[in-house]
């Protein structure tokens, strides 16, 4: 299978709640880029239904995004792709990004 993905991914365990048409809902982020995250959740949503999601930074605070369903996979979770960012959310997003390669890279030095 050809990977479509364009961008780099970290695998993360961020707490992350989102709000969709028909729910509140919580997960955690496992996977996460520059243009989208995958949620784990047992909860349903559809594709293409918009999301907004608030993702606990590791520090603290919260990232707020707005995101388009990808996929849905049945009680495990959805891929969502971001959507409209403004340039505070997406500096936001690329300082985590640069903070979690960080924290992976020193965790590959250390074992």
């Amino acid at each position: 299978m050809e990977e479509r993905r364009q961008t780099e991914r970290v695998k993360v365990a961020l707490d992350a709640r989102w709000e969709g048409v028909l729910a509140q809902c919580s997960g955690t982020v496992v996977d996460l880029s520059i243009t989208g995250c995958f949620i784990l959740t047992p909860d349903q949503v559809q594709p293409k239904e918009l999301i907004r999601i608030e993702i606990a930074l590791p520090s603290s605070g919260q990232l707020y995004l707005w995101g388009e369903v990808v996929y849905q996979v049945s009680e495990m979770g959805f891929a969502l792709r971001f959507t409209g960012m403004e340039d505070t959310e997406q500096a936001m997003l690329e300082l985590l990004m640069n903070y979690l390669h960080e924290a992976e890279s020193e965790l590959q030095t250390c074992a």
